[in-house]
Formats: C-alpha cells, structure tokens, sequence
C-alpha cells in the first residue's frame, strides 16, 4: 500500500492552541483578517442575513468580522475561538459593544442548546482541519471525521429554515463533497468571488440552508466521500524482446 506523504511540520502548529495563543498575545486583538474584510464579501452576505438572527462566528480569531457586522444592525452575535488569549483580547477591544458576546469553545463540542442559532459564519476556520492534508483529492480519513464532527455541530446548533455560511479559499471539488451530507439536512449552493483582478486568488462563499434538500449531484459528491479508493492500477505487461516476431504473436 503506498503511503501518504507528510505535510510539513509547520503546518501542525495551525492545529494547536498553544500557537494560536502566542500569537494572540503577541498581537492582541489587532485586526488580521484572513480573506479579507467583512467589505469584500458582504454582497454575498447581505441577502441571507436578516438584522434580528441569531449569528455564531466560528474561529472568530482577531477579525473585526463580528464588530462589523454589529455595526450594520446585526446586533445579537455571538463569537467563539478556541484560544483564550484571543478571546480575552477580543472581550477587552470591543468593551464598547456589550451586545458581542465571546465565548472560548472547541468547535466540534459547541455548548449550545439545539437550533440556537439562525445563522452560523465561518471564514477559513474549517481551513485548518486541512493544513496537515498533502493530497485534496484524497483526505485522510481522520480529517474527514474531523470536519464531519464539526458539521454535524453546526447543523445541530442550526434552527430548521438557518444557514451556514462558510468563506475559503477551498475549490468546490474539494470541498462540496465533505458538506453535502445528506445527515446533515441542508442544501447546497456556492459562489465564486475576487477582487476583479485576473490574476487575483478567488475564494469560495458556500452557503448550506437547514430542511432544504441537497440537489442530486451534490447528493453524488458527498456519497463519493465515504467510497474507498479505487484499487491501484495493474503494472504495464514487460516489454518483449527486440527480436519477437510480432506477427506469430497474433492470435487470429
């Protein structure tokens, strides 16, 4: 069985608190917004958000994600991160807004009730269940179960009729096939966006709504998830000889 390159080393270090919480308390809550400002996707944003829902920002990190959207009138928001350095630096910057709530929590055991939530954001916080995968074509199987545990919470937190909303830079291929889960009972749909710029990266808006149904071929992408790989491809036959007479080979 061939066995799986290792991503390098470093990029581990995205998977552990202890990083995260050196950089925090290196930067505080200085904004570092990882694809962009709330400004470059809010087209995308503004017509599934409603200024009465229910949001939870995912791995809010130090993104003014959250402070913006209060700003625009979305006021009931709560934000999560896993580090407590962030969090805490976070609670101190926008003192301002008691109406942001900040709640250090693991997102793949989220401390909330059932169809708490009208809508849940994240923006490339999935990402990093990634940063240890060499192959997208081919996920590990223990990422595949991380990201799915994840899901699974964030569909539970979802009231019938939310949305999630998740921002990447991940390709469709790669990773429609983890959220169109029909376990999971929502729809699917996605939109590309860049700054207009040939040469600009694009990244993703995926969009998932709770009680809708998945359409068929996405229905196909996540059922392809769970299938084994297909077998290896037998070696090529030995070359004959210089010398063998090719036409006594042939069977008539």
């Amino acid at each position: 069985m061939e066995r799986r390159q290792r991503a390098p080393a470093a990029n581990r270090r995205y998977r552990q608190r202890r990083f995260w919480d050196e950089l925090y308390r290196r930067e505080g809550a200085e904004p570092r917004e990882w694809l962009g400002g709330l400004s470059r996707f809010l087209p995308q944003l503004e017509g599934e958000l409603r200024p009465g829902d229910r949001i939870l920002v995912l791995g809010c990190g130090n993104s003014a994600l959250s402070h913006d959207l209060h700003e625009l009138g979305y006021t009931d928001i709560t934000s999560i991160d896993f580090s407590p350095a962030c969090i805490e630096a976070m609670r101190a910057r926008y003192a301002c807004c008691p109406s942001l709530r900040w709640a250090v929590m693991d997102i793949r055991a989220l401390a909330f009730p059932d169809a708490a939530f009208d809508v849940v954001l994240e923006k490339g916080t999935l990402d990093v269940l990634m940063v240890e995968e060499t192959d997208p074509w081919d996920v590990s199987p223990q990422a595949a179960a991380a990201m799915h545990r994840v899901l699974a919470e964030v569909s539970r937190v979802l009231r019938p009729g939310g949305c999630f909303i998740s921002i990447t830079f991940a390709q469709p291929h790669f990773r429609k096939p983890h959220y169109a889960q029909e376990a999971f009972g929502w729809s699917l749909r996605h939109l590309a966006c860049g700054d207009g710029d040939a040469g600009a990266f694009h990244y993703f808006v995926y969009i998932m709504r709770k009680g809708q149904p998945l359409d068929a071929p996405d229905l196909a992408l996540g059922r392809r998830l769970h299938q084994p790989p297909p077998p290896p491809a037998p070696p090529p036959p030995p070359a004959p000889p210089d010398d063998e007479d090719y036409l006594l080979a042939i069977q008539l």
